[in-house]
């Protein structure tokens, strides 16, 4: 597999070196992710996950381990790779409107690109169902509608890897389910490499290709599954699918039992 992120014996501590309460996070992490991708990462509560995407985001650097983008060494975050926050809310200007929101990765580019810019991020609030709000702003949607402004702004940097922490979880079922198949459709059409980190464990079966499974603090991978499901997916039918039951089923037992009990459903 040629990985476009390549995540190589990474460790995390917290805390200094002559401090007595200092913990090791995440303990020997190695992982690749392949273009076009989508990877789901699962583990217990406190575990290090969004710890290790911030480390693969380049916005946290490992105590010890290496990242790689694209065969590059990773320092800072790369150019057009994108991170989608839990907390959608506080990532929006209030003060800004939503189509301004959206532009705000694109804002230094010259005055002679801005009415060709004004129109692409226009297409993309079109393209995450928001075409007519472009006026309105963060405050005025609901919380569903605020994610999809994330999302659109997302688009505007247009990444190449968007990694997304737990980007559905405050959102009802319902909404999620439709953010489900706008971020899957998004992903596709776009060619991108997806990484999600979630509690969720039907959330990661439905939209990744595999899942990596981490252990309790120190986290270690556990186990990477590959997800035997086709694509498109659909929200009912998919999650009817007996291999969508049994992957699930066996995530629930490992991560409720603290182990992967015997081998993986394939």
């Amino acid at each position: 597999m040629t990985a476009q992120l390549t995540l190589k014996n990474i460790r995390k501590f917290f805390g200094s070196v002559d401090d007595k309460e200092r913990v090791l996070a995440l303990d020997d992490i190695s992982l690749n992710v392949a273009p076009s991708e989508f990877l789901a990462i699962v583990g217990p509560s406190g575990c290090g996950k969004s710890t290790l995407l911030r480390i693969a985001a380049g916005l946290m650097e490992p105590s010890s381990g290496e990242v790689m983008v694209d065969g590059k060494a990773v320092h800072a975050p790369p150019d057009r790779v994108v991170y989608l926050f839990q907390q959608y809310a506080k990532s929006l200007f209030p003060w800004r409107t939503v189509l301004d929101n959206v532009m705000f990765p694109r804002e230094g580019e010259g005055r002679a690109q801005r009415a060709a810019l004004r129109g692409k991020c226009q297409e993309y609030l079109r393209q995450v169902g928001l075409a007519g709000f472009e006026n309105k702003y963060p405050w005025q949607l609901s919380g569903g509608m605020q994610q999809r402004v994330a999302i659109a702004r997302a688009l505007a940097a247009e990444p190449k890897m968007l990694l997304l922490d737990e980007p559905f979880s405050a959102v009802d079922a319902l909404t999620r389910m439709e953010l489900h198949a706008l971020i899957l459709d998004l992903w596709k059409s776009n060619g991108l490499t997806a990484i999600l980190v979630t509690h969720d464990v039907e959330e990661a079966v439905f939209l990744a290709d595999r899942v990596a499974v981490l252990g309790k603090r120190p986290s270690s991978i556990v186990e990477v599954l590959d997800v035997p499901l086709e694509r498109p997916r659909n929200a009912i039918t998919t999650k009817e699918d007996r291999r969508f039951l049994e992957l699930r089923h066996y995530l629930m037992t490992s991560l409720l039992g603290g182990q992967v009990p015997g081998a993986a459903h394939a």
